[in-house]
């Protein structure tokens, strides 16, 4: 069962979600209840070059959000 990492478009709130099937239009926001929600990349998943990304954050992947600060 996979955990995604979202980001709502509508208040900005980052959040993990628990998908249990391929139906992501059932995820809402936890803040807003938005359903305008975007799937971010996964921190494993990013590379940046001359080797892997050390930022905490896939939203910027580079340090420079202000989650990241």
């Amino acid at each position: 069962m996979p955990i995604y990492e979202y980001r709502c478009s509508d208040c900005g709130a980052n959040f993990e979600e628990l998908v249990l099937s391929r139906n992501t239009e059932s995820v809402r926001c936890p803040q807003c209840s938005s359903t305008e929600v975007r799937r971010k990349p996964s921190v494993f998943g990013l590379k940046v070059q001359g080797g892997a990304s050390t930022s905490s954050c896939a939203a910027c992947a580079g340090g420079t959000c202000s989650t990241c600060k």
